[in-house]
């Protein structure tokens, strides 16, 4: 996968079509990313102890990694990744403008 928690991407499709956010948590085995403020869903919470009440609460849900592109840094559009060796490190870069991600 070429995505890693901390980069910036925009989702190309679905509802929120357009959006950025960043990684948050990457799942790799089943090839999908938590994005800050993108996929969110209402969850019941139960209540843990007598005293207390159930909630509604907001969480990020995961979304297919097909589903998002990094940003480029150099324009802010959408890119794809490719990778480069310098020296002894393999280093990613945006595809439209060949700076480093």
């Amino acid at each position: 996968m070429k995505m890693k928690k901390g980069d910036k991407v925009i989702v190309i499709t679905g509802k929120q079509k357009g959006e950025k956010g960043t990684i948050t948590k990457v799942l790799g085995e089943s090839n999908r990313v938590v994005v800050e403020g993108i996929a969110k869903a209402k969850v019941h919470q139960k209540a843990r102890r007598s005293t207390e009440s159930g909630s509604i609460i907001e969480r990020e849900r995961s979304v297919h990694t097909s589903n998002v592109m990094l940003v480029d840094p150099k324009s802010g559009s959408r890119t794809r990744v490719g990778k480069k060796k310098v020296g002894e490190k393999w280093q990613r870069f945006a595809k439209k403008s060949g700076q480093e991600l």
